[in-house]
C-alpha cells in the first residue's frame, strides 16, 4: 500500500496530513503527487472529491516561500469553488502562506489591499480581469498555475479569459491542469501552454454496483407533486434536487417548504455571503433537501449525500454524470432519481446513448396526494383586463406567464386583442417557474423506454385556466396558492 511518506511530500505537510487522519492517498494524490513534485507539468483527470487540492497544494507548499510576491494562482470556476480550495489551502500550510481568494460579487477594496500581501490567489477568471486591467495584481512572479475544474470553466465560456491570464504568467513556471473530463479545448489549451505535461487519469469514486437509477415518465404538471411524495416517503441521508434555471430552483424550493419539506437553494443569483451559508448549513446537515442549478454539482466537496433527483434532466449528458456522482462515494450506497415530463426525453435519450452502461429502471408513479401550489404571475404590459387571458396575452396587460420549454420541441402562441391565445401549441398557462402547465389533455401515452427511441406522446394540449386577476399599470407580480 502507498503511503503520503512515498509520495515526497515535505516533513511539514507530512505532520499536517496526519494530524488530519489522511489515512492513505487517493489514486490522483498517488498518481500526480510525485510528478508535481518532480517539477512536471501535469494533466490530471479526476472526479470532484478526488483529493486534488492536496494534490497540487503539496506542490506550492514546497515552492512558494512567504512574503515573497504572488508565486501561486489557482483558478477556478466558481466563487463557492474558490472559497473551499482557499480554505482547504489555509489547512495544508497552516496558514504560513497569505492566501487571497479573488471573485466578483462582492466589493473589490478588500481585495485590492489583501492582494498586497499574497503569497498565493484562488480566483474566478472574470475577477481576476478586472485586477489585471485596474493593475491591483501582479503576475510576473508564478511559480504554480493551476486550473481547477478546468472543463468546468471552459464550459462556461471562460476559454478567452483563461488564455488571457495565462499570457500574462511568466513562461518558465509549473503548470497543472485538473480536469473530470479532458476534453479536446483541454488537450488544445495545454499543447499551447504546458511543457511536456504527464497527464494521469484517477479512477472514478462513484461505485456503479452501489448507485440505482430511476426515472419516472410523468406529467409536467406532477413533478412536484411526485417529488413532495418522494422526498416525505423515502428514507435518505442528505439530498441533491437539480434544476436547470434559478427561477425553477427558486419555484422547487418555495413549494417545497409550503408542503412542510424544509429546503434551501443555491444559484448563481444569490449574493456570495446566501451562497456560503447555504453550503454551510447543508454539509452541516441543518437543512436536508439541496435545490441546486448546476453551480453546485462542481467541485464543491459535499459528503454523505444518499439521493440526488433530477427534477429537470441536463442538456449535456456530461453534467448528468457530474450529477449523479455526488452520491455513492466511498462505498457508500447512492440512489439517483429522474423526473421526466415530455420536455426532458430528447435529453434523457442522449444521456442513455452516450453511457449505455448506465441502467436506469422505469418506476411506477404512486398515488399522489394533493399539494399546495404557489406560484407568482407576472404582469408585463400596463393597461387594465378583465382577467382570463389564456397562455401568453400580449396586447391588453393580462397576467402572462413566462414561456417555458415546450412538451416537443417549439411553442407557438398568437395572441388576439383580448389576451387569448391560440394556435394549435397552445400548451396551457405557464407558472412562476418557467414551467408550461398542462392544464387538460387527450390521446394515448405511448410506454417509453430509455433507449432513445422513445414513442411520441399523441393527441393535443390545449391550455384551459384563466388567469383569474385583474391587470394594471403598476406591473406588480401576486402571488396565489393553488392546490393539486
Amino acid at each position: 500500500m502507498t503511503l503520503f511518506e512515498d509520495l515526497g511530500i515535505n516533513q511539514e505537510l507530512l505532520n499536517t496530513i496526519e494530524k488530519l487522519k489522511f489515512e492513505k492517498p487517493t489514486d490522483i494524490q498517488e498518481q500526480s503527487i510525485p510528478l508535481i513534485m518532480d517539477n512536471k507539468d501535469v494533466i490530471g483527470e479526476s472526479a470532484t472529491g478526488s483529493g486534488k487540492t492536496l494534490a497540487f497544494g503539496a506542490g506550492i507548499i514546497k515552492k512558494v516561500e512567504p512574503k515573497k510576491g504572488i508565486q501561486s494562482l489557482i483558478l477556478t470556476p466558481t466563487r463557492e469553488l474558490a472559497l473551499q480550495v482557499s480554505e482547504a489551502l489555509k489547512v495544508f500550510s497552516e496558514r504560513k502562506l497569505k492566501i487571497v481568494t479573488v471573485y466578483g460579487g462582492v466589493g473589490i477594496d478588500k481585495q485590492i489591499f489583501d492582494l498586497r500581501k499574497a503569497d498565493v490567489v484562488v480566483a474566478t477568471p472574470g475577477r481576476l480581469l478586472d485586477h489585471l486591467q485596474r493593475r491591483t495584481i501582479d503576475l510576473s512572479r508564478i511559480k504554480v498555475l493551476v486550473l481547477d475544474e478546468a472543463d468546468r470553466m471552459l464550459d462556461m465560456g471562460f476559454i478567452d479569459d483563461v488564455e488571457r491570464i495565462i499570457s500574462q504568467c511568466p513562461r518558465e513556471r509549473q503548470t497543472l491542469f485538473f480536469s473530470a473530463t479532458i476534453s479536446a479545448q483541454i488537450r488544445s489549451l495545454a499543447d499551447r501552454f504546458m511543457n511536456n505535461p504527464m497527464k494521469v487519469s484517477a479512477k472514478k469514486q462513484v461505485d456503479p454496483s452501489k448507485l440505482k437509477q430511476v426515472y419516472y415518465d410523468i406529467s409536467k404538471n406532477q413533478k412536484l407533486s411526485l417529488l413532495v411524495y418522494l422526498l416525505k416517503n423515502e428514507s435518505s441521508g442528505l439530498v441533491m434536487v437539480f434544476c436547470r434555471t434559478r427561477s425553477n430552483t427558486d419555484f422547487v424550493v418555495k413549494n417545497l417548504c409550503a408542503n412542510d419539506v424544509e429546503a434551501i437553494a443555491i444559484h448563481g443569483g444569490l449574493s456570495q455571503n446566501k451562497r456560503t451559508k447555504t453550503i454551510q448549513s447543508f454539509n452541516d446537515g441543518k437543512t436536508h433537501v439541496l435545490v441546486c442549478t448546476d453551480v453546485a454539482a462542481r467541485g464543491l466537496h459535499i459528503e454523505n449525500v444518499s439521493h440526488v433527483y433530477n427534477y429537470d434532466v441536463p442538456g449535456d449528458p456530461k453534467d448528468y454524470v457530474h450529477r449523479i456522482g455526488r452520491t455513492a462515494r466511498a462505498g457508500e450506497k447512492g440512489k439517483v432519481v429522474n423526473l421526466l415530463s415530455n420536455a426532458d426525453f430528447d435529453n434523457f435519450s442522449r444521456i442513455m446513448t452516450d453511457y449505455r452502461e448506465f441502467t436506469i429502471t422505469k418506476m411506477d408513479i404512486p398515488h399522489l396526494p394533493k399539494i399546495i401550489v404557489k406560484r407568482t404571475e407576472e404582469r408585463r404590459d400596463g393597461g387594465r383586463g378583465r382577467g382570463g387571458g389564456y397562455g401568453r396575452g400580449r396586447s391588453s396587460g393580462y397576467n402572462q406567464g413566462r414561456r417555458g420549454n415546450s412538451y416537443r420541441g417549439r411553442t407557438e402562441h398568437r395572441s388576439n386583442d383580448s389576451g387569448r391565445s391560440s394556435g394549435p401549441r397552445s400548451y396551457g398557462r405557464s407558472n412562476d417557474s418557467g414551467e408550461r402547465r398542462d392544464s387538460s389533455s387527450s390521446g394515448s401515452y405511448g410506454d417509453r423506454k430509455p433507449s432513445g427511441n422513445f414513442n411520441k406522446r399523441s393527441g393535443s394540449s390545449r391550455g384551459q385556466g384563466r388567469g383569474g386577476n385583474r391587470g394594471s399599470n403598476s406591473g406588480r407580480s401576486q402571488s396565489r396558492n393553488s392546490y393539486y
